[in-house]
């Protein structure tokens, strides 16, 4: 019956440290940089703005493109991973077409 306890311990410690990596994981600081295309009635829009506003992340506009049919965007942001994935899900659930920068084409 003592073997069942200590083979038991090791076993309950892995469960903890999978639990903590994953909290630490979802707490953790991600940036992503993300290409955004806003569909013509969102051009005038102060998305990027509301975006900072509601979510605690930092924007950075990298670079930017806009005519009077698409907004062309690419957005550097930074916060908690969590953070991070409801902005987007924010956007996307706008309107707004969100794709990740593939290539490290903009340096800083």
């Amino acid at each position: 019956m003592a073997a069942k306890k200590k083979a038991a311990k090791p076993a309950r410690k892995a469960a903890k440290k999978a639990v903590r990596k994953t909290k630490r994981t979802a707490n953790s600081r991600k940036t992503a940089r993300l290409w955004l295309m806003f569909p013509q009635r969102l051009i005038t829009k102060p998305v990027v703005w509301e975006l900072s506003q509601k979510f605690p992340v930092i924007t950075n506009v990298r670079q930017a493109s806009v005519t009077g049919e698409i907004g062309l965007v690419c957005l550097e942001l930074d916060g908690l991973a969590n953070d991070v994935k409801k902005a987007v899900t924010w956007l996307e659930r706008r309107g707004v077409s969100v794709e990740p920068v593939e290539i490290n084409v903009i340096e800083s």
